[in-house]
C-alpha cells in the first residue's frame, strides 16, 4: 500500500482500515487494492499519466453490497468513482477525477429485464451493447438497439452520459425511463413510477408525479444507478437511405441547411452525422502511408485520400425506418432535396424484413472498429474529443468549422470533425487524435484543447461532456448569473453527500468540503 495515492484528509492507516472493511463488507475477491489492481484502472488515453490514479477499486454486484460499500466510504470519508463499465476512453475511462479515489467498478452487474410488449428494458450497470444485442438476437425480440460509433461501453453508462447513436433512438437520453438509484447516504430511490409500489408503468412513463429526477442523475454525482429503464425502437418493416460524399469542405453549409429542416419536420428521424474525410479514411489507412512530413497534412494528400478512397471531404449517411410506402414517399423527398446541393457522389441502400441486413450502426448492430482510429499517428495513440454544441444553422457550422479547422493547422494537427444533428442543434465533435510516445506532439494538446474552448465560449457555445482534465474548466464556462447553475449543483451535491464521497469532481461538481480541489 505504500505507492497508494492518497485523497484529501485521509492517511494510509485509514486507507488500509477502510480497505479491511470493504472486504468484510463485500467479500475479499470483490476488492483490488494491489499495484497492478490500480494500474489496470488508469486512464489509457490521458495526457498525464501521473493524474487521477485511484488508490484501489471495488467491485459491488448487488444494490445491497453497493449500499454497504457507501457505509464505509462515509464511515472513513473516503470518496469513491462509480463506473459502469469504464470504456468512454477520451473522457476519463475508468479512472476518477480525484486521485487517491477508489473505483467502483459496476461491470459485475450485469441483469436484463425485458419487456416485448413495450418495447422496453432494465438494465444494470455492467450491462454493454454486445450483451443486449445478443440477448436480443438470442431470443428473437423484434427491435433494434442503438448503439454509439464504438460499442464496448455499457448500455446504462453511454445514456447517463449523453451518448448518441444514429437511428432515430439515437439520442439515448431522452429514451431513460425510470431509474434505480443509490444514494450517497445508502438509501435507495426509484424516479418516476418506481416511486408508486408495483406499478406496471415504471418503464412506460418517464415523468411520474412531483419533480422528474431521471435527468438529475444523468452526468451527475448525485447517486450510484442500478437499474435504467430504457424505450427500444420496433424492428422496421423497412429502411430506406443513401450514403452520400461532398467533394469540398464548404459544402458543409448546404448540407446542414438541407438536411436540418428535413430532420426537424421528422421526415427523417434518425440522428445523422456529417463526417469529415478523416473519420472515415483513419479506420482504412495510417498517416505513415501518405506523407512523413510534421505538421497538418496538406491539401495535396487530402485529394489523394479522398481520392483513393472515393470519399469527398465530408460525407454523411441518410436513413429512413418505419412502413415501407411510408419510406419510398420520404426517399422521393429525401433525394429531391440532396441533389439539389450536387453531391459528389450517391449510394443509395435499402432492406425489407426478412431480407440479410447491413450490420452497422444505423441498423444498431454494435461495433467497435472507429476506434482504430487512433492508429493514425502510430505509436499508442488515443485522443480526446471537444464537442460544442452549436445551432442547427449552416452558416453557424460552417463558421465553426473554418475556426477550428484554422486551430488544428496552428498546432500542426490532423483534423478530424464531425456534426452530429439533433432535432434543433449539432453536436460538433472534434477528434484530438494524437501518438503518446511524441513527446513534441503530446506538448501540444493541452494548450490546442483550452484554445478550442475559449473560441468556443467567445461564440456562446459550451461543451456537452468532456474529459476528466477539463471538466472544471469546461463548467466554469457556463457562468450565466455569476455561476448560478453550478452554485445549484453545488447545494443538491452538499445536501444529498453531506461527506462529499461520490464521484467528487464530476463534470465540475465539488462538495463543500473539497472545493479547494477544483482545478481550472
Amino acid at each position: 500500500m505504500a505507492d497508494a495515492p492518497l485523497p484529501p484528509n485521509i492517511s494510509l492507516q485509514q486507507l488500509n482500515e477502510a480497505q479491511r472493511a470493504f472486504e468484510s463488507a463485500l467479500g475479499a475477491g470483490k476488492v483490488f487494492f494491489t499495484e497492478v489492481d490500480r494500474t489496470s484502472y488508469q486512464d489509457k488515453f490521458s495526457l498525464d499519466e501521473s493524474r487521477h490514479h485511484p488508490a484501489g477499486a471495488i467491485a459491488p454486484t448487488s444494490v445491497e453490497e453497493v449500499q454497504a460499500a457507501l457505509r464505509v466510504a462515509n464511515q472513513y470519508k473516503l470518496p469513491v468513482w462509480p463506473i459502469s463499465r469504464g470504456k468512454n476512453l477520451g473522457y476519463g475511462g475508468t479512472a476518477p477525477m480525484l486521485p487517491g479515489s477508489v473505483v467502483m467498478d459496476l461491470s459485475g452487474m450485469k441483469k436484463i429485464e425485458f419487456d416485448e410488449e413495450l418495447g422496453t428494458v432494465v438494465v444494470e450497470p455492467g450491462v454493454g451493447f454486445y450483451d443486449l444485442y445478443d440477448y436480443i438476437q438470442a431470443n428473437k425480440l423484434p427491435f433494434w438497439l442503438s448503439t454509439p460509433g464504438n460499442s464496448w461501453g455499457s448500455v446504462m453508462g453511454n445514456a447517463l452520459d449523453r451518448g448518441v447513436g444514429y437511428t432515430p433512438y439515437g439520442e439515448h437520453t431522452k429514451n431513460i425511463c425510470g431509474l434505480e438509484v443509490v444514494l450517497p447516504t445508502g438509501e435507495v430511490v426509484r424516479t418516476g413510477m418506481g416511486a408508486f409500489s408495483n406499478a406496471p408503468t415504471w418503464q412506460a412513463y418517464p415523468f411520474g408525479f412531483g419533480p422528474g429526477w431521471d435527468q438529475m442523475f444523468v452526468q451527475s454525482n448525485f447517486g450510484v444507478v442500478t437499474k435504467m429503464g430504457m424505450w427500444l425502437m420496433p424492428e422496421p418493416e423497412s429502411l430506406m437511405g443513401m450514403d452520400v460524399e461532398f467533394a469540398n469542405a464548404d459544402d458543409l453549409k448546404a448540407m446542414v441547411d438541407v438536411i436540418g429542416p428535413l430532420r426537424r419536420e421528422r421526415v427523417l428521424t434518425q440522428s445523422p452525422s456529417i463526417g469529415n474525410w478523416l473519420r472515415a479514411a483513419a479506420v482504412l489507412t495510417t498517416r505513415d502511408e501518405w506523407t512523413d512530413k510534421p505538421g497538418a497534412l496538406g491539401d495535396d494528400v487530402i485529394a489523394a485520400i479522398c481520392k483513393k478512397f472515393n470519399i469527398g471531404w465530408w460525407g454523411v449517411s441518410l436513413r429512413l425506418y418505419g412502413r415501407e410506402e411510408v419510406n419510398k414517399a420520404a426517399y422521393k423527398i429525401l433525394e429531391q432535396a440532396i441533389n439539389s446541393i450536387k453531391p459528389q457522389l450517391i449510394k443509395p441502400t435499402s432492406w425489407k424484413k426478412g431480407e440479410q441486413i447491413e450490420y452497422t450502426g444505423w441498423t444498431g448492430t454494435p461495433m467497435t472498429f472507429p476506434m482504430q482510429n487512433v492508429n493514425w499517428y502510430g505509436g499508442r495513440g488515443g485522443h480526446v474529443g471537444f464537442s460544442p454544441i452549436i445551432p442547427q444553422n449552416g452558416d453557424a457550422a460552417l463558421a465553426q468549422f473554418r475556426r477550428t479547422y484554422d486551430r488544428y493547422k496552428e498546432y500542426g494537427m490532423d483534423y478530424q470533425g464531425s456534426f452530429a444533428f439533433g432535432e434543433r442543434h449539432l453536436t460538433n465533435v472534434n477528434a484530438m487524435i494524437f501518438n503518446k510516445d511524441d513527446p513534441a506532439m503530446m506538448g501540444k494538446i493541452d494548450g490546442f484543447f483550452r484554445r478550442l474552448v475559449a473560441d468556443a465560449k467567445a461564440q456562446g457555445y459550451g461543451e456537452y461532456r468532456t474529459h476528466l482534465d477539463y471538466m472544471d474548466l469546461v463548467s466554469d464556462t457556463y457562468d450565466w448569473g455569476g455561476g448560478a447553475l453550478g452554485k445549484l449543483n453545488r447545494k443538491v451535491k452538499d445536501a444529498l453527500d453531506p461527506n462529499g464521497i461520490l464521484a467528487p469532481g464530476k463534470n465540475g461538481i465539488w462538495p463543500s468540503n473539497l472545493i479547494g480541489e477544483k482545478k481550472a
